[in-house]
């Protein structure tokens, strides 16, 4: 629902008249937010997270890491067969892919065969695949 500029939403009432809006109080618990304060990760391994996630973003590499998630090793060429892409933007989307230690690179000849990095991506893709293909739940 857009509000146009003529229109104003009408404001939230508060549980008070003369409460403010959002958290009357700053700090409820204040165990458990030193508990989780104490296990965020640092801010280089947030910021490599998202970096992380933006990949598995963009529609076309999840396309190449899933062809590679049920294939294993594969070329170029395969690649995008398999996922009805170029094999410029394949290429493209592996030298990414590649870059973020998402999948690794054996040589053979001429031919270069792609493959996932490790076991960590694997288990990811799995269970975002796992999470997708999950009914969704009602809220009670």
């Amino acid at each position: 629902m857009s509000v146009s500029s003529d229109e104003q939403m009408p404001p939230v009432p508060a549980t008070r008249p003369d409460a403010p809006l959002g958290c009357a109080v700053r700090v409820v618990d204040r165990e458990k937010v030193a508990v989780v304060t104490a296990a965020l990760p640092d801010e280089d391994s947030i910021a490599e997270l998202a970096q992380m996630f933006g990949l598995l973003a963009d529609p076309g590499r999840l396309k190449v890491i899933t062809a590679l998630l049920e294939g294993g090793e594969m070329c170029v060429c395969d690649i995008a067969a398999a996922c009805g892409s170029s094999e410029s933007a394949v290429s493209h989307a592996l030298r990414l892919l590649r870059a973020h230690r998402v999948v690794r690179v054996r040589r053979g000849g001429r031919m270069a065969y792609y493959r996932l990095d490790d076991s960590h991506v694997r288990m990811l893709l799995d269970l975002a695949l796992a999470h997708v293909g999950h009914p969704a739940q009602t809220p009670a």
